[in-house]
């Protein structure tokens, strides 16, 4: 008895496994049937949710994943339209603008595409600039999703530090780099205003030209609109921004006698079943999250990290890999570890030199480090939204002496060098180790400048004019010759194959490099991730919390090459 339970668990366990790990086969699509899909939440960089996001809640939609089902549904002549219903999205503009994309495609391959609002928020800036690239715009009855216009906050925490006691001496590279005015600051300075003001109205731009190109008005239309403020549905559908409003099953009804496919049924559907036939295969690497040295994929609390030798590995596979035949570098960074940088970058020049054409695409946020690490490719491509150049280096150091006096802790030091004192927190540097911390400084972003101008084929001084830790726009990078084509990640596909002499519309199969991880694997990352889960957090403002990621780039108090602040467009 006890074997034979053991053997039906075994069973039970396999068919768990199965159910969970293997598409439902058989699915049966009419011609004219009409494609539901849900665009809500985050959208996660990675080749896959790990099982430690699906167990504490979180997954996140690996972004990818989602444009191969919008791209897949483009070529399926069985689907004659699609429905887009969208929720909040928890994304950044550059991913809302590759979605604007394949949304448009979907439509030029003549799919009748319907966006259908069906939330309510105070603003939904975002979320209607994606569905403003649908043929037709629909809210549900209840919903109020106002377009207000764009806006965009900082903080600045030197106050804070100053009440805790804590002095914070800073040496940066580079007037734009400010970073050390969000984190030892009290105001904005007139250089960060200039930058802050130009990032806003690059981004509005496109935001305001996006909707207007697509509903078909002027954008002073739209512009008048926005400044009219208008919440109720009746006045959206008056100024042209939406068609009306409807229940869902009154625009499913709307849309005629076609058969209602869902997504997560759709998923199943293979590409070879809508004549997907490649000629070629691309790795497709990821770089996400902070610049850091060593390997891994997430750090301590879970969030994903560049880390320099996996990924500089995972190059090197596809590099070594006689079936790839170019190579995808996806980065989503706002960089970090200078070393760590390099590091990846090398890989980069040995894939190029190796002969495998080596493609960068943006996505949401390539700066600092994640621009350093993009540098060299044979090619760049951005959203006009992705966030990217920032590039500076700087280094903050906590002088805690004053927070010790407060606590009534007692402390001395003694050094037996000249600059030995670096390595001291309780008291002002030196001159002399002043002098040595800004050498250091300015050593990387000599470096840096030498990197990018190599990569660019731009002299040291032209690099060093569009540098100084100012950030662009994709749009504004493309203009000062750091970025060499707008578009997402379906663009930089289109490189790789120009660069191989196939035609634009050949078809490539992406190959995730790294391969993705094991079940045991991922069960080691699934306990850790449970424990930091568990671990009781301050619920503190989200420019406030960053700087517990600013203290982790900064532990070991050496120079980093990261974007200057938290940015967030609303």
């Amino acid at each position: 008895m006890r074997r034979l339970r053991s053997i039906l668990l075994a069973i039970l366990l396999l068919g768990l496994l199965w159910w969970w790990l293997v598409p439902s086969a058989g699915l049966r699509i009419e011609d004219g049937s009409i494609l539901e899909l849900e665009l809500a939440g985050s959208y996660t960089e990675t080749a896959e949710a790990s099982l430690a996001a699906r167990v504490l809640g979180t997954p996140g939609q690996p972004f990818v994943s989602l444009l191969s089902e919008l791209a897949k549904a483009e070529r399926d002549d069985r689907i004659g339209a699609v429905i887009l219903r969208i929720q909040p999205l928890e994304i950044g503009w550059a991913k809302a603008q590759e979605l604007r994309s394949a949304i448009a495609s979907l439509s030029e391959r003549g799919k009748r595409t319907l966006a259908y609002l069906e939330f309510m928020a105070i603003s939904a800036n975002l979320e209607y600039f994606v569905a403003s690239a649908a043929d037709e715009v629909w809210l549900a009855p209840a919903a109020r999703t106002p377009v207000m216009g764009l806006a965009a906050q900082y903080l600045f925490l030197g106050g804070l530090w100053e009440k805790l006691g804590i002095e914070i001496e800073v040496e940066r590279i580079g007037r734009y780099k400010s970073a050390v005015e969000s984190i030892a600051g009290r105001e904005m300075s007139d250089a960060s205003r200039e930058m802050a003001n130009a990032l806003l109205d690059s981004v509005d731009r496109s935001f305001v030209s996006g909707i207007a190109e697509s509903r078909g008005l002027a954008e002073s239309t739209i512009r008048d609109a926005i400044a009219a403020g208008a919440v109720e549905p009746e006045a959206m559908k008056k100024w042209g921004l939406i068609e009306g409003v409807m229940h869902r099953d009154e625009l499913e009804a709307h849309l005629g006698q076609g058969e209602i496919l869902e997504g997560s049924d759709y998923a199943a559907v293979d590409p070879l079943d809508v004549n997907f036939d490649p000629v070629a295969r691309f790795a497709l690497i990821y770089g996400t999250g902070n610049v850091v040295t060593g390997e891994g994929s997430v750090s301590p609390d879970g969030t994903p990290v560049l880390a320099s030798d996996t990924v500089s590995d995972a190059i090197a596979l596809a590099v070594e890999d006689s079936e790839i035949d170019a190579i995808i570098f996806r980065v989503d960074s706002p960089g970090g570890s200078p070393l760590a940088s390099d590091i990846v970058w090398r890989a980069g020049e040995l894939a190029k030199d190796a002969g495998k054409p080596f493609i960068v695409s943006m996505s949401d946020v390539a700066a600092s480090g994640g621009y350093y690490v993009a540098t060299g490719a044979d090619a760049v491509v951005a959203s006009p939204a992705s966030i990217t150049g920032s590039i500076g280096v700087f280094t903050l150091r906590p002088v805690i002496a004053g927070a010790l006096d407060k606590l009534d802790v007692g402390y001395e030091s003694l050094v037996r060098a000249p600059h030995a004192d670096l390595q001291i927190s309780t008291k002002p540097l030196s001159a002399g180790s002043r002098e040595r911390l800004k050498a250091e400084v300015e050593s990387i972003y000599e470096l840096f400048l030498e990197r990018v101008a190599e990569g660019r084929s731009l002299s040291r001084d032209d690099v060093h004019a569009v540098a100084q830790g100012r950030v662009w726009t994709g749009e504004q990078a493309a203009a000062a010759g750091l970025v060499d084509v707008l578009g997402g990640l379906r663009t930089a596909v289109i490189e790789g194959k120009k660069r191989l002499d196939f035609e634009e519309d050949a078809d490539v199969t992406l190959v995730l490099f790294p391969p993705p991880k094991t079940l045991i694997e991922q069960l080691n990352d699934t306990l850790q991730g449970v424990r930091v889960a568990l671990t009781p957090e301050l619920s503190l403002p989200a420019a406030v919390s960053d700087a517990q990621h600013w203290l982790d780039v900064l532990a070991q108090g050496t120079p980093v090459a990261r974007l200057p602040f938290a940015l967030e467009i609303d």
